[in-house]
């Protein structure tokens, strides 16, 4: 299995271990697309995202693996007063970002977490056009392989 697939597969085990303030169950997925109906519950997804590498050392490579977790749900509510529900949506978020600060993966305990990244805190165009709630976060993690 190539790295960056075990890599997503261990953030969908430590996600689907992890306490948080909604219950979901994550998975990984090349191409996560929903049918709004399907949204109605509670969506994490994780998608491998892309692979970075550098020397690190004479025989030593440093590899950076970036997954996306994606936070999506169907609002129930669009009449204007959907605030309390995008609110806790985005503690959820917040929740996910800082469960994986500083963390080892215990399914890949070699990838050490890098940094989150989640410039756009959730997609305007879905929220407008469609009541639901999407953000996307980028979790990054560095592994060490030495090079033939």
């Amino acid at each position: 299995m190539p790295v960056i697939v075990d890599i997503a597969d261990a953030v969908v085990s430590e996600l689907n271990a992890g306490a948080f303030s909604q219950t979901f169950t994550a998975q990984r997925a090349w191409l996560p697309r929903f049918d709004l109906v399907d949204l109605k519950d509670l969506h994490v997804t994780v998608v491998p995202k892309g692979v970075s590498v550098q020397p690190a050392g004479r025989k030593v490579c440093q590899y950076e693996y970036s997954v996306d977790a994606g936070v999506q749900k169907k609002l129930t509510i669009n009449n204007g007063m959907e605030k309390a529900e995008i609110d806790a949506l985005i503690v959820l978020v917040e929740e996910i970002a800082g469960f994986f600060r500083q963390r080892r993966l215990s399914a890949y305990p070699d990838a050490a977490w890098v940094k989150t990244e989640y410039s756009h805190l959730y997609v305007v165009e879905h929220l407008s056009q469609l009541s639901q709630f999407t953000s996307v976060l980028t979790l990054t993690f560095r592994v060490f392989q030495e090079t033939a």
